[in-house]
């Protein structure tokens, strides 16, 4: 659903010139982050009613003897919005995703959100954060630093192609614009966890990858979370060490 004129909905614009030097993709500025992501989420007021359009509508009161059912929640709500829209996509379209869409989206994932405390967008068990997010696209392979919010780059190469093949040959990864791929570091939550350590990683890339869905449907975009691959082979693509599991490919994209 869009947002009415005269509200901005859109990431802040940037120099789409991400800066290259040494291999450090910088991204945005967080205030810059911050504010776009508010604006995303929170959407705009309802329109209609006594007021002229500038508070809530009003709800008709139930019928007597009759249960009033669950809140909907407001139409105009971006969080609702992309939860309601969100749907697995397979097919894209040749046009890039910009540079700032990517950032913000691995913002999203693994971002910082307290400074302070050093906690990030989804929630970690005993905040040990034992993942690790890639991005490959045709420009090379990144991976994200949360701490300095920027994209490392790691690879020159395109490996799309090589990733559709480690994932059992699902074409469509390839023909993405860029693929996320999520890691896990069992033993960085191991230390405290024990054995229940592997469970609580999982549930934390389940944790980053639906909100890398929710703000790319937020955005005008689509993908879909990809289990079936070769370990071994994504791996090696991404030329981690034996330490990180593959857990997530994720292709994105402009829907076709």
């Amino acid at each position: 659903m869009r947002a009415p004129m005269g509200v901005q909905t859109r990431v802040a614009a940037r120099d789409r010139s991400v800066s290259r030097r040494e291999g450090v993709f910088a991204m945005p500025d967080r205030r810059t982050f911050i504010l776009a992501l508010s604006m995303l989420l929170v959407g705009c007021v309802s329109q209609g009613g006594d007021d002229g359009g500038t508070g809530p509508s009003r709800q008709t009161a139930p019928a007597a003897g009759t249960s009033p059912g669950p809140p909907r929640p407001n139409a105009h709500d971006a969080l609702i919005d992309a939860v309601e829209r969100r749907r697995s996509v397979r097919a894209f379209t040749g046009e890039p995703v910009r540079d700032e869409d990517v950032a913000l989206m691995l913002w999203a994932a693994q971002g910082v959100t307290d400074a302070r405390r050093g906690l990030r967008a989804a929630p970690s068990a005993g905040a040990l954060y034992p993942l690790e997010v890639y991005v490959a696209s045709a420009e090379g392979l990144s991976r994200y630093i949360p701490g300095r919010d920027e994209m490392r780059r790691t690879s020159g190469d395109d490996v799309r192609q090589a990733l559709a093949l480690a994932a059992l040959g699902q074409s469509f990864i390839a023909q993405a614009p860029v693929v996320f791929v999520i890691t896990g570091v069992y033993s960085r939550t191991a230390g405290k966890y024990g054995t229940r350590a592997e469970r609580y990683v999982h549930l934390e890339a389940g944790h980053a990858a639906q909100n890398i869905l929710l703000v790319a449907t937020r955005l005008g975009l689509g993908g879909t979370p990809v289990g079936a691959f070769s370990d071994d082979a994504v791996r090696g693509v991404l030329g981690a060490d034996d330490g990180e599991t593959p857990l997530y490919v994720m292709p994105v994209g402009h829907p076709a």
